[in-house]
């Protein structure tokens, strides 16, 4: 088998021929012609695995003017070892000196600072030969950092071309720094720890954050409901949202794609996680019967959520007010702030009860000093039952008494819609007061009746006096 070696002389490539043709016959060829062999063909390639390699010539080359075929090479035309000698390889240029591993495009690699100048710096990377960052790499860079750098320090630098026409290595220290960025947001959003960092701009569909050197997109759905509330407040989004710019904001890592450049954040996440870590702390802390200030965050059917700083506790809609509410939004409104009290926890089920109605004056009080059986009172039916009509006391709007279907008329009554409507306002007599159940007794029939013509008597007298 005969070779073409390119840049070798013709007693080299018959040479060269020789051993290739002898490499093609292993099973006849003896083991110290096979190792001969083998050492010629290695010295062959280069480190580099090009073609035009060096080639170690051979101890004694045959006369040029008579070279020996290569179909005639036979097994006493390949050198023998002599019996107790060992064989010394040839040695080559690789052997000898291996080269420097060459840097790969867009590999990061710590390289230390060999020199600065006001145009460049040369780091080496263990290549063959440091590599550049060049003058328009510098320009991005802080100025402060340019001022600390100093030769024989370690840094991080990212392979922009491995050889440029010059036969340069360029490298970028800022686009290194991007990367492991994008390293260390894929690390976040597998531990899903929160990270801290602030809003630097903003579109339609939502925030954009700085992540290190990387734009993360935080959409309007992923952010808290008090900073989505403010975002949907505004006019348009540059009054809303731009407003928020420069805001502290806490996020989570929910996905990250290196190849489409997307990296989407989620304050809502992170919120929750947040939240629930402060409201264990915040309950360890928290006895009944303390004064709060709190912020309402969201109005449901059956209370109100009041974030108490740290975490949120609820209003039932039995607390909200001494009068009767059938729904939050009669007193309170979203973001208003309300002064609480404390009244039940409960650490297992990390649930905080307040009560807004316990920081007002109990009317039960004043009825418990005012009011007595058989009194006269103005009331306004509020609601009708099949068992009676509920009314509140116009004088005393914080507290509703009962008439009971009985106490409506001398007849007989199947509804008391037959008799009342919600809206009227009536005279009504007391004839039941129970303080400690909280319970009022209203009558309608006996606002006439005899029995209390005595009472009657001295209230009349009581307001002439």
């Amino acid at each position: 088998m005969l070779l073409n070696m390119p840049g070798l002389g013709d007693a080299e490539g018959q040479e060269a021929n020789r051993s290739a043709d002898a490499l093609s016959q292993p099973e006849t060829a003896p083991p110290g012609g096979a190792a001969r062999s083998s050492n010629s063909a290695e010295a062959m390639t280069t480190a580099d695995g090009s073609s035009d390699a060096l080639v170690s010539p051979p101890a004694e080359s045959p006369p040029a003017s008579a070279p020996p075929a290569a179909e005639n090479i036979t097994e006493s035309s390949v050198e023998q070892p002599q019996a107790g000698a060992e064989a010394t390889p040839t040695e080559t240029p690789s052997q000898a000196a291996p080269a420097s591993p060459s840097p790969r495009r867009g590999e990061v690699i710590e390289g230390t600072i060999v020199s600065i100048s006001p145009t460049s710096i040369r780091v080496e990377i263990g290549a063959a030969k440091p590599g550049i960052v060049p003058t328009r790499e510098l320009e991005r860079l802080n100025r402060r950092a340019l001022e600390e750098m100093k030769p024989g320090q370690t840094l991080y630098v990212y392979v922009v071309n491995p050889r440029t026409p010059d036969g340069e290595i360029t490298l970028s220290i800022d686009r290194a720094a991007e990367e492991m960025d994008w390293e260390r947001a894929e690390a976040f959003r597998q531990s899903q720890e929160p990270y801290e960092t602030k809003v630097s701009g903003y579109n339609k569909g939502g925030l954009i954050v700085r992540f290190g050197r990387v734009r993360g997109f935080v959409p309007l759905s992923q952010l808290s409901p008090d900073r989505r509330r403010r975002a949907t407040s505004g006019a348009t989004p540059e009054e809303s949202l731009g407003a928020m710019v420069n805001d502290v904001i806490v996020v989570k890592v929910m996905e990250v794609n290196r190849q489409q450049n997307r990296l989407i954040l989620s304050e809502r996440a992170a919120i929750r996680e947040n939240r629930e870590k402060r409201k264990q702390a915040l309950i360890a802390q928290l006895q009944v019967g303390d004064i709060r200030t709190g912020r309402v965050v969201s109005l449901e059917d059956f209370g109100a959520f009041v974030d108490i700083g740290g975490a949120e506790g609820l209003i039932h809609l039995t607390e909200l007010s001494w009068k009767h509410v059938t729904h939050p939004r009669e007193l309170l409104s979203e973001g208003q702030e309300v002064q609480v009290e404390v009244i039940n926890i409960d650490p297992d089920a990390k649930r905080i009860g307040l009560s807004m109605r316990r920081r007002e004056p109990d009317p039960w009080d004043t009825v418990a000093v005012d009011f007595k059986q058989g009194q006269l009172v103005k009331g306004e039916i509020t609601k009708l039952t099949k068992f009676g009509a509920f009314a509140r006391l116009v004088d005393l709007p914080a507290i509703e008494g009962l008439v009971h279907i009985s106490e409506l008329s001398e007849t007989r009554v199947s509804h008391p819609r037959d008799v009342v409507k919600e809206g009227d306002v009536l005279t009504l007599r007391v004839v039941k007061v129970d303080v400690k159940n909280r319970r009022l007794g209203l009558s309608l029939k006996r606002v006439q009746s005899k029995e209390y013509l005595d009472i009657d008597w001295d209230m009349d007298w009581s307001d002439q006096g």
